[in-house]
């Protein structure tokens, strides 16, 4: 993990997040098209070197919002940070892939996350407004970063304070659709239902197709290798890793959807969807599907204290019109059973 110094923007180097002495912070924020973006070469080129004077700072070499960050970062006491450009080498796959996997856990072991949203003005009537619009809210990778964050201070375009995610939880609710509860850790994400964490990221952006996959690791704790190149197969890939260890039959709710009165009328109408003269080969979508989220198909609950009721071999699950559905020995489903 590498880590850049706070009063001089040196690159170090540890090898796990716990060995950082004293702890370390962490940006979030996004990128506009028209800003400069730090690297992790441009900010190894201005490391210091012996024949440098004395009183050359690398840190005053960078963008004015990385340089902000970690002042901030040295006068709340920290004497280390972590900003994904400039921290994770990209021009290596195997360091990018690790910087992926991982990134979800370094969110996790910060000491403070640190989001800064450069399109909010505190000196704005509408400051709320914006907040609640800010494009943070519609990036791929800033929902981890949200999650994962113990300790999350929001601030404006001018560094000013808004607030912590503790403190700021409604107005994130209202933002995300993540229950005010999960974001104040009083009930972890892991009990919402794999199809309900997957909504959070249906109306999220990311510039690669891949990373719309890679930056929903850390909320099902999958590990897999990053392959730049594959397109949205990569949600598809996603999904096949996240059914080798979860039992929760919602994932099935991300599909079309499709309305049948009975197991025959269902079988009619997924033979209806298979193209002729091809093979339909994604059981699975191949994105984050947003009629998921914007039809109300959001709260989804899952009991699984119904497969002790009901002798171990069936799972039961509500969707959104209130059907009760069966499916017995989960996967390899043998019998379909709607009642309403």
């Amino acid at each position: 993990m590498w880590l850049l110094e706070t009063a001089r923007a040196n690159l170090v180097f540890f090898p796990q997040p716990e060995d950082v002495p004293g702890g370390y912070v962490i940006l979030s924020h996004t990128w506009l098209e028209s800003e400069e973006e730090e690297t992790f070469q441009k900010v190894q080129k201005l490391n210091p070197h012996p024949s440098s004077p004395p009183w050359f700072n690398p840190r005053d070499h960078l963008t004015p919002k990385i340089r902000s960050f970690l002042e901030f970062a040295e006068d709340h006491g920290y004497k280390y940070a972590w900003v994904d450009t400039c921290c994770i080498n990209k021009e290596s796959s195997a360091e990018l892939s690790e910087g992926i996997n991982s990134m979800f856990r370094y969110y996790a072991l910060s000491a403070i996350c640190y989001v800064y949203l450069s399109d909010v003005d505190t000196d704005s009537v509408k400051m709320w407004e914006d907040f609640r619009r800010s494009r943070w809210h519609r990036r791929g990778w800033t929902l981890q970063e949200l999650i994962a964050s113990r300790f999350v201070m929001f601030y404006s375009k001018e560094w000013i304070c808004l607030g912590t995610k503790y403190e700021l939880a409604e107005h994130l609710e209202k933002s995300t659709g993540i229950s005010a509860a999960i974001l104040r850790f009083e009930i972890s994400f892991t009990n919402a239902t794999i199809a309900t964490r997957i909504s959070w990221a249906a109306h999220r952006r990311t510039t690669r197709p891949e990373d719309t996959a890679y930056s929903l690791f850390g909320l099902f704790g999958v590990n897999m290798p990053t392959l730049y190149g594959e397109g949205q197969l990569a949600f598809c890939r996603l999904l096949m890793e996240i059914l080798k260890t979860s039992r929760d039959p919602s994932i099935f709710l991300l599909g079309e959807r499709r309305y049948a009165n009975n197991l025959r009328d269902l079988q009619s109408a997924l033979r209806q969807h298979i193209p002729r003269n091809r093979t339909h080969r994604h059981l699975l979508p191949l994105q984050p599907p947003s009629t998921f989220h914007s039809f109300g198909f959001r709260p989804v609950h899952y009991d699984p204290g119904a497969r002790a009721q009901r002798g171990g071999n069936e799972v039961r699950w509500y969707g959104w019109f209130s059907m009760l559905y069966y499916i017995d020995d989960h996967f390899s489903t043998v019998r379909l059973q709607v009642r309403p």
